[in-house]
């Protein structure tokens, strides 16, 4: 039995006394798709190496040396039948890089892949310093759902490896990228997980830097300006994706059918004109809080507004800050001050007015309906994509029969009173 989804269906919500620091909650009020799905799945770690990068730690004036660019990633995928979901991810760095905590999810480790299906491949990269299980709740949640995702500790950008900032800006579509490929043809890697990626219908999914990664990635050069500030990427190296630039023009993947950015930094310090963010022809959709101060929302819609290349979202959390749907719920561990830190850790994955399991959720439920859509063809999951902007103004108008009336302008898949405190906006390419 699947002990989470059991306890959804029954309409309660896991709680700690069950058990700690879970990633898998559904709360009785999450929208229809932040459920799980009917894959029970399977996690393996995989450590990578992408030969002859740019050493920017190394990097001097009149100096660019390469090395073998170590990833580790952690894979989500649905697993063989008979697999009783349920595992630990034990020694998970939590924001102080000091402590390890255990995180309790759905997904068994190493299991054995789904013996047959064909499933799009979907990259997560998280923010600096973040870590590849910020984002485990969407990684678990969507391969419960028929995909394999794919979560990048970035080197230089995670707890425990923190470095120059340079190396980030740098390299996030650089991995993203480099990721994407390698699972595109990982038969010499798992010929039993190979037998199951579709590499050639891929999503990305980024939060603050990997946002900003997924955007460039997506189609956006850079600013010159960007290229040349000196807390940035040394020795002008940044200018390999350059708006409009030779090299950057063989970045964006067409494998890559659809991006979601979450809270995505750099427009709020010029690294995009109009024109390079009207580059991306990718289904975009964004994520923000309203009050975000360290993306900052008002840039944020600005990269809403510029992608005029695309079709685009935007989904707002009213009043929530950077930390808006992205990051898991904090570990019990992070609520006490630690050493070396003038914040205790909790800050750094919750917000001051949304629960973040809520977010989560709601999350969950976007990013299926949008990947669904664009990697599975699926266009029933537009339904829950034509929303009055703003959910206050939604009418629930149900018939006696119990159904919506052509009055009901409700969110849908929003149980109703439970889409307060959002919006969401759409702009065709072209607006």
């Amino acid at each position: 039995m699947r002990n989470a989804l059991a306890v959804a269906a029954m309409g309660l919500m896991v709680t700690p006394a069950m058990a700690e620091n879970r990633i898998d909650t559904i709360r009785p009020d999450s929208p229809a798709l932040a459920a799980y799905g009917e894959h029970v799945v399977g996690v393996r770690t995989f450590e990578l190496s992408n030969p002859g990068q740019i050493d920017i730690l190394n990097t001097k004036a009149d100096a660019a040396p390469t090395y073998d660019r170590p990833l580790t990633v952690e894979v989500w995928y649905p697993a063989a039948d008979g697999v009783e979901a349920g595992g630990t991810y034990e020694g998970v760095n939590l924001r102080a890089a000091s402590i390890q905590v255990a995180l309790e999810g759905q997904a068994v480790r190493d299991a054995a892949p789904a013996a047959s299906g064909s499933f799009p491949l979907i990259v997560i990269s998280h923010g600096y310093p973040g870590n590849r299980h910020l984002m485990a709740h969407l990684g678990e949640n969507l391969a419960s759902k028929g995909y394999v995702t794919v979560s990048i500790d970035h080197t230089d950008s995670t707890y425990a490896d923190q470095a120059a900032f340079g190396s980030t800006l740098l390299n996030r579509p650089l991995d993203q990228d480099f990721v994407v490929e390698t699972f595109a043809d990982f038969a010499g890697t798992s010929p039993e997980l190979a037998a199951i990626i579709d590499g050639n219908t891929v999503g990305v999914l980024g939060y603050s830097m990997g946002g900003y990664g997924a955007l460039i990635y997506g189609g956006a050069g850079v600013t010159q300006a960007s290229t040349e500030y000196p807390w940035g990427t040394p020795n002008g190296l940044l200018t390999r994706h350059l708006e409009g630039s030779d090299t950057h023009a063989t970045m964006p993947n067409e494998r890559v059918k659809a991006i979601i950015a979450i809270a995505p930094w750099g427009k709020n310090t010029g690294f995009w004109s109009a024109d390079g963010l009207a580059g991306i022809d990718k289904p975009l959709m964004l994520m923000a809080g309203s009050v975000d101060d360290v993306s900052v929302y008002s840039a944020l819609r600005s990269i809403f507004s510029e992608t005029t290349g695309t079709k685009r979202h935007l989904l707002t959390f009213e009043n929530a800050n950077h930390n808006a749907g992205a990051p898991m719920p904090s570990p019990k561990e992070g609520y006490q001050m630690v050493e070396g830190m003038d914040f205790a850790p909790f800050e750094h994955y919750a917000d001051a007015v949304w629960d973040n399991t809520r977010m989560n959720n709601i999350a969950q439920h976007f990013a299926t309906a949008f990947m669904d859509m664009h990697l599975k063809g699926d266009d029933s999951k537009s339904a829950y994509l034509d929303l009055v902007p703003n959910a206050k103004d939604g009418v629930t108008a149900m018939g006696d029969d119990g159904k919506p009336t052509a009055e009901h302008t409700y969110w849908e898949g929003f149980p109703a009173r439970t889409a307060v405190g959002l919006m969401f906006e759409t702009l065709d390419a072209g607006k």
